[in-house]
């Protein structure tokens, strides 16, 4: 746990008074249900191209909401202005909201029970606030990585990147409780860029350290990033000058810097219990893994079992307790390959109390202050094996194959079924053996055809947080970071197309 407090120039603010008087007056209309929600969003940006500083920029964004269930549908209303008075505005604009919905409710909303836990506060695990260090200090290190990465032959561009937040809440409810949060969560991205000269080949190399919910710490001491940028050139010129893999079938070893987003698309999404029942459906679609099917889907192989989590240390979805003040968690959604659970906000988890004892499992997220609670995705994460292999006894294992390394661009239907998804950096496995990098692979299947198609999982050893800072959903639009952690995994014949020839070059 994160060794500091909650920072005082959010705490001086008054959402406490405000809250109170805002429950107060929803009150005055025997609500089902009442919660004020407060939000700071502390966030800063910082791009270099060619060692120079291209642009940095800050943003805050502070306002609350109120939210109520009123004659049993949704009321919702935000405001900017601090203040009592503007607090008790609000409140009575989102009790007019739930008076009109619920004319037009048919089915009247009901939140699964959850515990009042009091006043509680929560900080994320995390040593130096990146927003506390100076912006010359960011500057001078990405400049100095990307000439770095300048300085090699092989490099025509580079680019480094940097995004941080900090977000604070706070959150009570009518039913006792009442949370204050820090989070700290931080994106840094260095790229090369070129070109060979005999046959015109552009490409890219990038870093494939991924997005923590860890502090400045992380560029100083919490990634080998001299080891990492070494190796781009190098990388970058082999992968100019490899050849085009032949479509075909091949077994694939996938490190977690690239399965990850393979979760994140063919299990996170599927698996949001919204998705499943249909309630979301217009931005990126359902989900084909529907609740009918539920302890009875083959999702993969019996070496399968994913989780959901709330709670792994330095994860970008790690909370101590949601948006609707349910406490974070760990449950099983895929056990031993079949599905046996999803991720629940409290609305949701009241239509299916069979899941996890009736209760919600933590996931509930609004994205500011502006925007109501949706289901967002936890930290969904497949888990390795207690005694299984290493990267290298994988690969062993493979006679014809490809190595995947880092994520790049992928698509996937509306039911996240059917995808395909590329990577930063390939190798042709011969014999157990690396033989070389390929280009242009795309790896292309089905969900439960590829998962039941995971013939083996890594050790603990091989286990990595992935993840993503910009996963969106819902209409109007939220954006929610994510981590998904995995083990390097071996697939069998996985049919593998040639990206450039799909795509007609």
């Amino acid at each position: 746990m994160s060794r500091h407090e909650i920072d005082g120039s959010f705490t001086a603010l008054p959402y406490r008074k405000m809250a109170e008087a805002a429950l107060a007056r929803a009150q005055d209309f025997h609500v089902q249900h009442a919660d004020f929600r407060f939000e700071r969003i502390r966030s800063q940006s910082v791009r270099v191209r060619d060692g120079r500083l291209q642009g940095a920029n800050d943003a805050e964004d502070v306002g609350f909401s109120v939210r109520v269930v009123l004659n049993g549908a949704w009321g919702f209303a935000s405001g900017v202005t601090l203040g009592q008075t503007s607090a008790v505005q609000v409140a009575e604009t989102a009790i007019r909201a739930a008076q009109v919905a619920a004319a037009m409710t048919s089915r009247p909303v009901q939140l699964a029970p959850e515990p009042a836990y009091g006043d509680v506060t929560w900080v994320s695990a995390y040593d130096v606030d990146p927003l506390s260090v100076p912006l010359q200090d960011k500057v001078d290190l990405l400049s100095g990585w990307s000439a770095r990465l300048l300085d090699a032959p092989s490099v025509a561009h580079s680019s480094a990147t940097l995004q941080q937040v900090v977000e604070n809440k706070f959150y009570t409810d009518l039913a006792g409780t009442t949370t204050t949060q820090q989070r700290v969560r931080l994106q840094p991205e260095v790229e090369a860029f070129g070109t060979h000269e005999r046959t015109g080949v552009f490409d890219s190399m990038r870093t494939i350290a991924p997005p923590v919910g860890r502090g400045w710490e992380y560029l100083v001491d919490g990634h080998d990033w001299d080891a990492e940028l070494a190796e781009l050139p190098s990388q970058l010129e082999e992968k100019l000058t490899a050849s085009s893999v032949k479509q075909d079938v091949y077994d694939l070893v996938i490190h977690p810097s690239n399965l990850w987003l393979t979760i994140h698309e063919s299990i996170g999404h599927a698996t949001e219990l919204d998705r499943a029942l249909g309630y979301e459906a217009n931005y990126a679609g359902t989900s084909f893994a529907t609740v009918d099917q539920l302890g009875k889907l083959q999702y993969g192989s019996p070496v399968m079992n994913v989780t959901g989590d709330r709670t792994v240390e330095h994860g970008l979805a790690t909370v101590g307790y949601d948006d609707e003040g349910v406490a974070a968690q760990s449950w099983d959604i895929i056990k031993d390959g079949v599905l046996v659970g999803y991720q629940l906000d409290r609305s949701m988890a009241q239509m299916m109390p069979e899941l996890n004892d009736g209760r919600s499992n933590g996931c509930a997220y609004a994205d500011s202050p502006g925007h109501i609670p949706i289901q967002r995705m936890a930290n969904v994460s497949l888990q390795p094996a207690a005694d299984g292999p290493s990267t290298d006894e994988l690969i062993s294992q493979v006679e014809r194959g490809i190595y995947v390394v880092g994520d790049k661009s992928w698509s996937i239907d509306m039911q996240r079924y059917n995808f395909q998804f590329t990577g930063q950096r390939f190798y042709l496995i011969e014999n157990g053996r690396l033989a070389g990098m390929l280009r242009d692979v795309a790896y292309q299947a089905t969900t439960t055809e590829f998962w039941s198609s995971m013939e083996a999982v890594g050790g603990p050893e091989t286990w990595e947080l992935g993840g993503a800072f910009n996963c969106g959903k819902a209409q109007p639009g939220q954006v929610a970071s994510v981590s998904h952690g995995c083990p390097t995994a071996l697939f069998r014949g996985v049919n593998v197309l040639n990206a450039t020839s799909e795509a007609g070059a």
